[in-house]
């Protein structure tokens, strides 16, 4: 009974912020117009745009930075790669891996919360049915290494993972430090490359990086089918 109330209970909390969240939203002025802007700019601009907008905040810049992560997240599909570039152009590649690193963080975190306590039907708002079924499909396949593969991957919006980590049996801890370890590295990676190389190099260098990522989720899809067909043979 403890634990029903308390499900209960996150859940009622849980909703009772989004409203508040959506009357300020339309309600309020100033923030209606900024966060269309801001969505306008993550899915068109491309990472030129996010970085000239990231930038004429001043020395706001890494708050908003930090809030265009979380708001990328909750409006998945649209991927934090740019934002990742962006960081590390404007903060330098290692405090830009940090911010961007810790803000994407609280972002996954989000999405599991919110998946967790409210269920499929409003994951599915955020995400889009066909999608989060894409992704289920994706677990289903990979088990234990789709976070990993996921955060490897930068063409693969990490958020619809945490959306549907969130539905299966996962325990938060499990998936907060899997996250953390999985994203980890790819963050490092992207920072660099985004605050230290420019034009042709950057570009070579991001090619090299996909067909690394590429070669890692073969290699892992093939350690999966063996383990299942092993498991099959005995």
């Amino acid at each position: 009974m403890n634990a029903t109330k308390k499900k209960i209970n996150k859940t009622t909390v849980t909703i009772a912020v989004i409203v508040v969240c959506l009357l300020i939203y339309f309600f309020v002025p100033p923030v209606h117009q900024g966060i269309n802007r801001a969505v306008r700019i993550l899915t068109s601009e491309g990472l030129d745009g996010i970085a000239a907008y990231i930038r004429s905040f001043g020395v706001y810049a890494v708050v908003v930075s930090f809030l265009l992560m979380i708001l990328q997240s909750l409006i998945s599909p649209i991927p934090a790669f740019f934002i990742t570039l962006a960081n590390s152009a404007i903060f330098g590649w290692v405090k830009g891996a940090i911010l961007s690193w810790t803000s994407a963080m609280a972002g996954a975190a989000l999405c599991f919360y919110i998946a967790r306590n409210l269920g499929r039907d409003a994951a599915e708002k955020f995400t889009g049915k066909g999608m989060l079924e894409t992704v289920d499909k994706f677990f289903e396949d990979y088990g234990k290494y789709a976070i990993l593969i996921a955060r490897l991957l930068p063409f693969i919006s990490f958020d619809l993972v945490s959306y549907a980590a969130g539905l299966t049996g996962m325990s938060f801890a499990s998936f907060f430090i899997a996250t953390g370890i999985g994203q980890l590295p790819a963050t490092i990676v992207y920072s660099y490359v985004g605050g230290t190389l420019t034009g042709g190099a950057q570009a070579l260098m991001m090619g090299l990086l996909v067909l690394f990522a590429l070669s890692i989720a073969i290699f892992v899809g093939k350690k999966v089918y063996n383990d299942r067909h092993e498991n099959k043979v005995k």
